[in-house]
């Protein structure tokens, strides 16, 4: 099992950064890959980073437009989203995800409470 706990969401304005962070534990933490999906207003569900624990390489979500990082901290079992320039379609609750595959998708996957990311113009 993989418990996993975000924090870090907020309310700011366009333009502005935030630190999403996200600790995991568990019997069968860490997994192949963590990320961070998002879910919109709008009921839509992206991948917007992912990376792996061995290896470390990243994947992002087109809609990032360069503007996210995610790393981990092996030692502290953390993974951060770090989010600069934040636009309002950036707005949305934020999950952290755990999963032997990089897709994440639904079968096998472990995800957090989430945490609300609102950005105003």
């Amino acid at each position: 099992q993989v418990r996993l706990v975000e924090s870090g969401g907020g309310m700011v304005q366009a333009g502005a950064s935030l630190r999403l962070s996200c600790v995991g534990s568990g019997r069968t933490f860490p997994t192949n890959f963590l990320g961070w999906i998002r879910l919109t207003p709008e009921k839509a569900q992206e991948v917007v980073a992912s990376i792996s624990w061995n290896g470390g390489s990243t994947n992002y979500g087109d809609s990032t437009e360069g503007r996210f990082t995610i790393t981990l901290d092996k030692a502290e079992k953390m993974v951060y989203l770090d989010m600069t320039n934040l636009k309002p379609t950036d707005t949305a609750v934020y999950y952290c995800a755990a999963s032997n595959v990089r897709n994440f998708n639904f079968a096998g996957t472990s995800w957090g409470q989430g945490t609300q990311v609102t950005v105003s113009s």
